[in-house]
């Protein structure tokens, strides 16, 4: 008797990004020090799908041994002496207008965001940077944006807000009409032994008094009655966020990183990360990331981009 083969988990959300994104106009993306075959391989394989046009960054010697026998004739490649050098012609590109978009070769994650960071010929903007995940959750209808996971270790009330409007920004350019943003603590009420219970109750205030635009906030909210209906019923919260958030906010980078590697590794989810509030979509990947990720990382990039570019309605990704 044989044994079947586990059934191949279809991820109907990403597929719906990459569609919507194939339909735009392809990005221009400096690709900082694609000096592996992961990262290039990733870059190459965006651009065969039409989401973008990649600028290779980094010493050509490298490039080419990480291209494993691809011609890239076709492909600009602009060289560099090292990662750190990678990091700082590829913020030159955006800052000349040659580039729409960076996104994180082989250097390390500290390299590239140091390059975006300085304050002379940098990257930065008023708005405070911040990462998103957007997650493919099995079970879970929309994609699910979990943020703050990767920047800002333990941010004040005035970084949370700028984490949120970034977060929103996001869930709006690739379709999603009305933006529930679940501001997420231990508990569901306010407690003043609970520092992020505070910092939620402000941040819901501040959207009424329109500090924070383009969503519907709520909090604070425990986890399981930000996303699941049965758990806000059986706790009698009437809200238009209580289970049924598509932006979950943590209160620390350590509690948004466990978050986000507990859905990948225990609910078999997708993280494709992003970084915004620079004055372009940062696409930054991981060494273990998925194919199906990177792409989707990029075409995160790719939706947020022309939203920004455009005031025209952008193709809807939803089901």
């Amino acid at each position: 008797m044989t044994q079947e083969a586990p059934a191949r988990r279809r991820h109907e959300k990403y597929d719906r990004l990459i569609a919507a994104a194939q339909a735009r106009p392809r990005l221009t993306v400096a690709v900082a020090h694609p000096c592996d075959e992961a990262s290039l391989g990733a870059a190459l394989e965006a651009a065969d799908l039409g989401l973008i046009t990649p600028v290779l960054v980094g010493p050509r010697p490298r490039i080419a041994a990480a291209a494993c026998g691809r011609d890239l004739a076709a492909f600009r490649i602009v060289e560099s002496a090292h990662s750190h050098d990678s990091a700082d012609r590829a913020v030159a590109l955006v800052r000349a207008g040659e580039a729409g978009a960076l996104m994180k070769g082989s250097l390390h994650t500290d390299e590239l965001m140091g390059a975006v960071v300085r304050r002379e010929g940098g990257l930065r903007t008023e708005r405070r940077l911040s990462h998103c995940f957007v997650m493919d959750v099995p079970g879970h209808d929309d994609p699910l944006i979990v943020t703050d996971a990767a920047i800002n270790i333990a941010p004040t009330l005035e970084e949370k807000r700028d984490i949120v409007q970034n977060a929103i920004d996001l869930a709006h350019s690739f379709g999603i009409e009305v933006v529930r943003v679940a501001i997420v603590s231990a508990m569901e009420t306010v407690n003043p032994k609970v520092p992020s219970t505070l910092d939620a109750a402000a941040l819901c205030k501040m959207a009424d008094r329109g500090q924070i635009t383009g969503a519907v906030l709520d909090g604070p909210l425990a986890l399981d009655n930000a996303i699941d209906r049965g758990a806000a019923a059986i706790k009698q919260i009437q809200s238009p966020v209580a289970g049924r958030a598509n932006v979950l906010v943590v209160p620390d980078l350590e509690a948004a990183n466990m978050l986000a590697k507990s859905l990948t590794f225990l609910a078999d989810a997708d993280a494709a990360g992003i970084v915004l509030g620079a004055r372009v979509p940062i696409i930054l990947t991981s060494r273990a990331d998925s194919r199906l990720t990177r792409l989707a990382s990029c075409a995160v990039a790719s939706l947020f981009a022309a939203g920004r570019r455009a005031e025209t309605p952008r193709p809807g990704v939803q089901g």
